[in-house]
């Protein structure tokens, strides 16, 4: 069962632009040895929109045989054309992902009987469990409460990850969770909150830097200790606001090359934080060494 702190993994690239994949094993290992409960790779935080899908067949394959089994293995296989979404959850699937992520269609967008024809059609040909993707900020959409209610009865389709920031909304679709159907915050500011009416864990920018921290928050909530959860969440979010102080995934990549790791830098068009915000992040980043590590 899929739970706890699900890391939203950076792609780390090389001084050249392509993937470093000696880096992203070591990131596969790391978090395999940090408490991490999945990996997320070709998300938001992945910068799946700007890699090419022979190079996400190339990461995907590497993943899968990096991770081996260890901990579960998503992939983002989400786009705003059908016909793609189908494609690439069928091949990551057959790859070896343990879930594919689906996000809703973007810019196009969609009404909500195509919404549910574009997730169903999606499930049908995925070989794993789909976790569907509700973001507004990004996508411009939000999926409505009644599309919900039909897309988890698909046997196929395993939860969503829940990443609007409303917690009102979020109650709402708490009432459809059951054994079957499953939620994710896709928060890292409400994680508590989010656990405390049925989400079973987060996929996490901040995961990249504290998985352990991250993790014992998750664990904390499971066992019904909210107050010790949120004590550790509150000291964490002076760092996990400015993870989003910028557009993810830029500070985040800024915080860990700070912190030692290799991840490199971005694909155009994001670009280096400005000097003040990096400032900020470096900051708070090495105030808070004890509580991040």
């Amino acid at each position: 069962m899929l739970k706890g702190s699900i890391v939203a993994l950076v792609t780390p690239f090389n001084a050249d632009g392509s993937v470093n994949y000696d880096e992203l094993g070591k990131l596969i290992d790391y978090h395999c040895d940090n408490n991490t409960g999945g990996i997320v790779i070709l998300g938001t935080t992945g910068e799946a929109s700007t890699i090419s899908f022979a190079e996400e067949e190339e990461i995907v394959k590497f993943s899968v045989k990096r991770c081996n089994h260890r901990i579960p293995l998503i992939v983002g296989s989400g786009s705003n054309e059908t016909e793609k979404a189908i494609n690439y959850s069928k091949k990551y699937s057959e790859l070896g992902a343990d879930y594919v992520l689906v996000i809703t269609p973007y810019y196009n967008k969609t009404n909500e009987s195509g919404l549910i024809k574009h997730f169903e059609a999606v499930a049908n040909a995925s070989k794993c469990p789909v976790i569907m993707y509700n973001v507004p900020g990004r996508t411009g959409m939000s999926m409505s409460i009644h599309a919900l209610e039909v897309l988890s009865k698909h046997p196929n389709i395993y939860g969503i990850k829940e990443a609007s920031g409303n917690i009102s909304y979020s109650a709402k679709v708490s009432r459809i969770l059951s054994k079957d159907f499953h939620m994710f915050s896709g928060n890292d500011d409400i994680i508590v909150p989010m656990m405390s009416i049925g989400a079973e864990g987060v996929i996490s920018v901040l995961a990249n830097i504290a998985p352990k921290q991250t993790a014992k928050i998750c664990e904390l909530c499971e066992k019904g200790n909210y107050v010790e959860a949120n004590k550790i969440q509150k000291d964490l979010l002076p760092v996990i606001n400015d993870l989003f102080i910028e557009v993810n995934p830029i500070p985040v990549k800024e915080a860990m090359n700070h912190l030692g790791f290799n991840v490199g830098g971005y694909r155009a068009p994001l670009d280096y934080m400005a000097d003040n915000n990096r400032e900020k992040l470096f900051s708070d980043l090495d105030s808070n060494k004890e509580i991040i590590f």
